[in-house]
């Protein structure tokens, strides 16, 4: 299926080699379709891991794929602990993290409030978000364009991950420049 994928989607990728090979980093993206995170862990070198909504693991052939992948669960209903934990853990082992801060698909058109779990993260394991615009509709044989930008360095707000005005800040920087990418050459 993944074979068919690129193709079918006619995916165009810029700005890949701002993903370094090694050492732990997280992508945050624009969330525009539920076919997105395929097209970001299809065209990177290195295994992503994303985060996702633990309703998701729930239906039996998406849920068995999320394992597969190593996706990690969120119960968004919950401060889910867990989830934070593993999260940390990985990006602590040198993971690549995937992260939509919108939350949901299309979040931006709908005006939603952006998460600060990208920020929280980054700051509490010390590490540079990679922003990624996503543009396309996703259709059969209809262009898809991921466009990556230079590695956000946050390290000036280390160790106030507490504090909810860094949180909204961090978030905000690293919001407008997904939305920067997304818009980016169309």
């Amino acid at each position: 299926m993944i074979f068919l994928y690129i193709p079918i989607y006619r995916i165009k990728v810029i700005g890949k080699n701002k993903v370094p090979k090694y050492g732990a980093y997280i992508i945050c993206a624009n969330h525009i379709n539920m076919l997105d995170a395929l097209a970001v862990v299809c065209t990177n070198r290195r295994k992503v891991r994303f985060i996702c909504k633990k309703e998701m693991f729930s239906k039996r052939i998406l849920g068995w794929v999320l394992k597969t992948a190593d996706t990690i669960p969120l119960d968004r209903e919950k401060n889910d602990i867990e989830s934070m934990k593993r999260t940390i853990k990985g990006l602590n082992n040198g993971d690549l993290l995937g992260i939509f801060p919108e939350g949901t698909r299309k979040g931006m058109e709908k005006n939603v409030k952006v998460k600060n779990g990208a920020a929280f993260f980054a700051l509490k394991s010390r590490v540079k978000v990679i922003p990624l615009g996503i543009q396309g509709s996703f259709k059969p044989f209809t262009k898809v364009k991921l466009v990556y930008g230079e590695p956000l360095d946050f390290s000036e707000y280390y160790g106030k991950e507490k504090e909810k005005e860094t949180l909204d800040k961090v978030t905000d920087i690293i919001m407008d420049n997904i939305v920067k990418l997304t818009n980016a050459d169309k």
